[in-house]
């Protein structure tokens, strides 16, 4: 029989987006799974409307928002799967998507984390995820494979890649029990690149699997900034130095992100966008603090 799986998205004030996802899972082939939809604290519950429609998924109701690893924590203490898919809501995925990641996982128990390659939803040709360079070691930043190319054979070979994307992506239950869950001071982005990097150091491997297609709805621009987005990406880049970075390096890389946050004050400034001013200048100051 074919090991249990434990499906896990969360949402947040996207209960149409959410029930898309589960429409996609309802057609894999996949069938030993379990399911599991933790709700952030959204303004209206998604409970009613997903039980209608999906019994067989187990809801979570948090009376808080937890943000994306607290929420993803909420169902790793229930579920019971040997392996857990953890989905961004804005997923959907191919029938066929599960199959290739178990068996790169049942192949190999060194394998702690398969990524799946993920598609630009609107731009089904194009490639959003194929696998991922290094976390840099001064500028904390990492480079997503194949990012905008057109899909093709190029990007087709299962590989070991450093990091895995958070949004579509297979973690073995025994990799979580030895790295722990997925940390929640981060609150939202680079939670899963310290996940990585805990899992990679119990001694485990992330493998790129492109026969795994899971279509990304996120846009292929650049969105509108916001000041909670400018805030949490910059204030976790300089937390993840801060707790993955020893010596001179560490010393070097966070004056190399300091020094890129008052560039980014000044900038900001210039375009009158003082929101985002006062959003970088509080990530860096909640650092000096804590």
């Amino acid at each position: 029989m074919k090991p249990l799986v434990s499906i896990i998205t969360v949402n947040f004030n996207q209960t149409e987006v959410t029930i898309s996802l589960l429409k996609s899972l309802r057609e894999i082939t996949y069938k030993n799974i379990e399911v599991f939809v933790v709700d952030n604290a959204s303004k209206e519950s998604p409970n009613i409307k997903i039980k209608e429609q999906f019994p067989e998924v187990n809801v979570i109701l948090s009376k808080v928002n937890l943000g994306f690893a607290g929420g993803n924590n909420l169902a790793i203490e229930q579920a019971k799967g040997k392996y857990m898919m953890f989905l961004n809501n804005d997923t959907e995925v191919k029938p066929d998507f599960l199959e290739p990641l178990v068996e790169v996982m049942e192949k190999d128990n060194h394998v702690g984390i398969c990524s799946s390659k993920l598609i630009f939803y609107a731009h089904p040709d194009t490639i959003q995820f194929a696998g991922s360079s290094p976390l840099h070691p001064i500028k904390i930043q990492s480079f997503a494979v194949g990012y905008g190319q057109k899909d093709s054979e190029k990007y087709s070979q299962t590989v070991e890649t450093a990091l895995a994307h958070g949004a579509a992506m297979l973690v073995r239950s025994e990799a979580i029990s030895k790295a722990g869950k997925m940390p929640e001071e981060y609150f939202l982005y680079y939670e899963e690149i310290d996940w990585c990097e805990r899992i990679k150091k119990e001694g485990f491997k992330i493998m790129f699997v492109p026969d795994s297609v899971v279509l990304h709805k996120e846009s292929i621009s650049i969105g509108k900034q916001s000041f909670i987005q400018v805030f949490y990406k910059t204030r976790n880049r300089i937390l993840l130095a801060r707790k993955w970075r020893k010596g001179n390096e560490k010393i070097i890389s966070l004056a190399y992100l300091s020094a890129t946050v008052f560039r980014d004050i000044l900038k900001y400034f210039t375009q009158r966008k003082n929101d985002l001013a006062r959003a970088s200048w509080k990530a860096l100051l909640w650092n000096i603090q804590n």
